[in-house]
């Protein structure tokens, strides 16, 4: 049985709470220097470091200092290295990278928008660059793109590979954004065309990205905000990765229903997104990132995979497998839409 999370009644604990942010801050300092990429040449001391950036060495030691005491970091007779975890993910070009979504998308944009979050949870407002606005802007979505398609390719993979969907021919991927989803599961399934929906500035983005995959001929666009423009039918699967969790409690509703319209019968629904414990306690990480989107909107909502086959059940759908995609973080529900005859 899930229990609740352990208190924080330790003073310890409460004090890496209330200064999480400061460690972000350093985190993401290191990734706009691209201090780990320099020192994956080897270790390099507070001089050459400073050298390189052009940081004025007094500032490069307490940097160095900062993300040495957080684990990033590692000192041996003055000359510090990356410690393993940052030299396989936040080194530019490895193969596991992903410091670009940091920097670009969680540095950059989430982490100033949590500065809202008091009048996005009082009910007052959101944050001056409310999420559609941004990805309307070309250089915001261009940067929200980026940073996102980094962080969505590994998942995106793992979802190919699992998704029973052999026989599909029609996919609509809804909020494809960079359409790392799209590229896997095309990828994965030669017989598989996909049509990608997204916003305007998102959408010619995304045609970039399918186009440097060799997708082109595979791949049709519709620029436009899901929730007002049309949808095409009679499609096999409809695909929504973290889609649902930047809407509204009623827009989720709103493109259920849509999906349930989009697909022919016995097609396949298919919800990746974060998700709570069906207990609603957590994962942790989870549930930090459905409370960032209030700072975008206060209308924003959790829910859990159970209240997902909820609401799936209450437009007609027969929910059949959930499975969690990144642990700790993502689940996927699918469900498919009955025949009425």
């Amino acid at each position: 049985m899930l229990g609740n999370p352990v208190p924080a009644d330790e003073r310890r604990r409460l004090m890496d709470i209330a200064y999480g942010f400061m460690a972000s801050k350093a985190l993401f300092a290191a990734l706009e220097l691209d201090l780990f990429t320099d020192l994956a040449d080897g270790p390099q001391t507070c001089a050459e470091l400073s050298a390189r950036t052009a940081m004025a060495p007094n500032r490069m030691q307490t940097l160095l200092h900062a993300l040495t005491a957080l684990g990033l970091t590692a000192c041996d007779d003055g000359a510090y290295s990356a410690a393993p975890a940052a030299r396989r993910w936040l080194v530019r070009g490895a193969t596991d990278a992903y410091g670009d979504y940091l920097r670009l998308q969680v540095a950059r944009q989430i982490y100033p928008a949590l500065l809202h979050l008091d009048v996005g949870l009082a009910g007052t407002g959101g944050s001056s660059d409310r999420l559609p606005g941004l990805l309307a802007d070309a250089g915001g979505a261009r940067t929200f793109t980026a940073g996102q398609h980094v962080a969505s390719l590994g998942p995106a993979q793992a979802l190919a590979r699992r998704l029973p969907i052999r026989d599909a021919r029609s996919l609509l991927d809804v909020g494809g954004g960079s359409g790392a989803f799209t590229i896997a599961l095309c990828d994965r399934n030669p017989a598989l065309r996909s049509t990608l929906l997204d916003l305007p500035a998102v959408a010619d983005l995304a045609h970039d990205y399918c186009a440097e995959a060799g997708l082109s001929d595979r791949v049709d666009f519709l620029a436009g905000d899901a929730l007002a423009c049309g949808w095409p039918g009679d499609q096999d699967v409809v695909l929504m990765s973290h889609l649902l969790s930047a809407l509204g409690d009623g827009e989720v509703d709103v493109v259920l229903a849509r999906a349930m319209d989009s697909l022919r019968p016995g097609g396949l629904v298919v919800l990746h997104d974060f998700m709570l414990d069906d207990s609603g306690h957590g994962p942790v990480i989870a549930a930090l990132w459905f409370l960032q989107y209030v700072a975008y909107r206060s209308d924003g909502v959790s829910f859990s995979a159970a209240d997902l086959r909820a609401r799936l059940r209450g437009h007609g759908f027969l929910p059949t497998t959930t499975e969690v995609l990144i642990p700790g973080l993502t689940k996927v529900v699918l469900a498919r839409k009955g025949d009425p005859s």
